[in-house]
């Protein structure tokens, strides 16, 4: 295993945010690089994920996944090259999905490492629309939302890996009506003129309540809820009865000092008899087999596009991490490693 990295470069959280994160918060330091160990692989990292939920991470609580410790590495999502191999059934040169990212090279058990196809996709797909979002898309729509054929769709955040990729599943499978809302009127037309949208607003432009009305006169029967606050409050109002909601993100209060406050119109979902349903990927580890079946298909077929913004550089990854937050990406944010 002569002629491997000595050094890797890691990205720690040194400091935990209150409210905004700053660059100051985050620290690249290097780490020494050693053979890996049995059972385990050594990946080059190629390319790595940053992700809304890492900023709940970064809080000392969090609800649902553990917080990132102080001065440790962080991790995420990262597909990369096996450079070295004392793993079984792993070889030098293989691609690998695995959950060590913020790093230029990691030690990765084999169990922890899922071999990917470049030729299915381009790698950085499988941190998108093949990966954590499209499945959380999926599942959140087909599983969670119990969508049907005929329902009228409204999704937040609608040009981001997420929400992009579920308005897109809708309509493929036979939505009446496919709404989304986005923070600028570049990304409205994106949604309607490539991923064929039925309707698109700016939340920015006006009311989202009224926006919406005018987007869906008829009202919607699901709601997929990426942002939250305000956005979730016009959804109540618009869902017809029995409507369904996906409540997968609230990307609108991640950075907010001070708890913010539920839909005023929260009484209406009794009498619609509206049901409100979280969700995490992570318990539906069954359903990858036909979500990358039916999502590849989609993508051969022309009928699903998805948009990828890139920022190359390990060094400026925290810059990729607060542009997301500040909705800078169009679809998957991704940090690309010089091969």
């Amino acid at each position: 295993m002569s002629g491997l990295p000595s050094v890797s470069r890691e990205w720690h959280l040194v400091a935990r945010p209150a409210g905004w994160p700053e660059k100051e918060q985050f620290a690249l330091r290097e780490a020494p690089v050693s053979p890996p160990g049995e059972g385990r692989v050594l990946v080059r990292n190629l390319h790595f994920s940053v992700d809304p939920y890492m900023r709940g991470r970064m809080n000392e609580l969090n609800p649902y996944m553990p917080p990132f410790e102080l001065n440790r590495p962080m991790d995420g999502g990262a597909v990369g090259e096996v450079i070295a191999s004392a793993a079984e059934g792993f070889s030098v040169g293989d691609h690998v999905l695995h959950g060590l990212g913020w790093r230029e090279f990691a030690e990765v058990g084999a169990e922890d490492a899922v071999k990917v196809d470049d030729s299915l996709a381009p790698l950085s797909a499988y941190l998108g629309v093949l990966g954590m979002p499209g499945l959380t898309a999926y599942v959140g729509l087909f599983d969670t939302a119990s969508f049907k054929e005929g329902d009228a769709v409204f999704v937040s955040g609608a040009a981001g890996a997420v929400g992009s990729q579920v308005g897109q599943m809708a309509r493929i499978k036979g939505a009446s009506r496919v709404i989304g809302s986005a923070g600028s009127d570049e990304k409205v037309r994106l949604l309607v003129e490539e991923y064929g949208f039925s309707a698109a607003f700016n939340y920015k432009n006006g009311s989202i309540a009224e926006q919406l009305k005018q987007a869906a006169p008829d009202g919607i029967d699901v709601y997929f809820d990426n942002v939250g606050g305000d956005h979730l409050e016009a959804a109540i109002s618009s869902l017809r009865l029995h409507g369904r909601v996906t409540l997968c993100g609230a990307i609108g209060g991640y950075n907010d000092t001070e708890p913010s406050p539920g839909p005023r119109n929260l009484p209406l979902a009794a009498g619609k008899r509206i049901r409100l349903q979280g969700m995490l990927v992570t318990d539906h580890p069954d359903r990858q087999p036909q979500f990358v079946e039916d999502v590849a298909g989609w993508i051969a077929s022309g009928e699903l596009k998805y948009h990828e913004t890139v920022v190359k550089g390990i060094e400026r990854a925290p810059d990729a991490f607060l542009g997301l937050l500040r909705g800078e990406n169009i679809g998957k944010m991704i940090v690309s490693l010089p091969s």
